[in-house]
């Protein structure tokens, strides 16, 4: 097991860790409020929750992340059909962090079919060739380890035209009918950086959901990002930041590009989650302009000192 000098080391691997680390430690402050499990608060309006889990392997912190909200059955109910949206973009091994890693997605999946789920099925909308994403990236494997369905995200038979509410940009689009028809939504991305956009995280990767990924690029894309929560936000979101890409993303060039953190988040905020993954990259929520944007469509919670960031350590 990791201490917090092998942490640190690994993160000063990097010329530009240490304000990503200092960031890290400052999340998981000692004088930050501790859970209150059991412990209702009593706001004057109810706050978001963010679950915060440092310092285990990847299916443990979901263990304990899961737990602190109720466990998956407080999402998934016996005979509910669930859609998994990871991050697959990308053909790329695991360890380069360019995709959602798949000991994680494996343990998402295996939480929904314990929670009694008819069926878990899988897809993205990928940015390189379909097949090759699917098999190197690991998901592929998990599919059929755990029986989950792997859906062909460059079917666009399987897309379905909608309109999109409030969409300010981006009112109309080609929607996936996993994500249309689904009883649950989880969405699970990995933290990276991003030329376009400065982050990748929760919102960022529902870009994977729609046929016509070009038009954000073409029209507005941050505006489009936060457009498409108005037709249908996920259910829940639990973002991969167990090494986060901190250069050269979305794709990045080499496991240096990584900084080793042990990090997961969960929430049902995706605003909130994108803030904080945010700051793990040592940005401000209001330096990513979709994030902003989100919070003034009240979207979600930018403010994390308005946010029930419950923190948790594993080791």
């Amino acid at each position: 097991m990791k201490t917090r000098r092998d942490f640190i080391k690994a993160g000063l691997a990097l010329g530009a860790s240490l304000p990503l680390v200092a960031n890290l430690e400052k999340l998981f402050a000692a004088d930050a409020p501790a859970a209150t499990a059991g412990v209702p608060a009593v706001p004057v309006a109810p706050k978001s929750i963010l679950v915060a889990v440092r310092d285990g392997e990847r299916a443990a912190m979901l263990d304990k992340a899961m737990a602190e909200l109720g466990g998956m059955g407080a999402f998934v109910k016996k005979g509910q059909t669930v859609l998994v949206k990871p991050n697959i973009g990308w053909d790329s091994p695991p360890e380069l962090g360019a995709n959602t890693h798949p000991e994680t997605v494996k343990r998402v999946v295996e939480m929904c079919q314990a929670a009694g789920a008819k069926s878990v099925s899988i897809f993205d909308n990928t940015c390189d060739q379909w097949q090759r994403a699917y098999a190197d990236s690991g998901i592929e494997k998990v599919a059929k380890d755990t029986g989950a369905i792997l859906v062909n995200g460059k079917d666009e038979t399987l897309y379905r035209q909608v309109g999109i509410p409030n969409g300010k940009k981006l009112q109309t689009a080609k929607v996936h009918s996993l994500v249309l028809d689904s009883d649950v939504f989880v969405n699970v991305p990995v933290l990276k950086n991003h030329a376009g956009s400065r982050i990748t995280a929760c919102m960022k990767n529902l870009m994977g959901i729609i046929w016509d990924r070009q038009f954000y690029h073409r029209t507005d894309l941050h505006q489009c990002i936060a457009d498409l929560l108005t037709l249908k936000k996920p259910t829940l979101n639990i973002l991969d930041a167990y090494a986060p890409m901190v250069r050269n993303g979305p794709r990045g060039k080499s496991a240096d590009d990584l900084v080793v953190m042990r990090t997961l988040l969960v929430s049902t905020d995706i605003v909130a989650m994108d803030a904080a993954g945010a700051k793990l990259l040592n940005l401000q929520p209001s330096d990513v302009r979709h994030i902003a944007i989100a919070a003034e469509m009240k979207l979600g919670t930018m403010d994390l000192e308005q946010v029930d960031v419950r923190r948790l350590k594993l080791a």
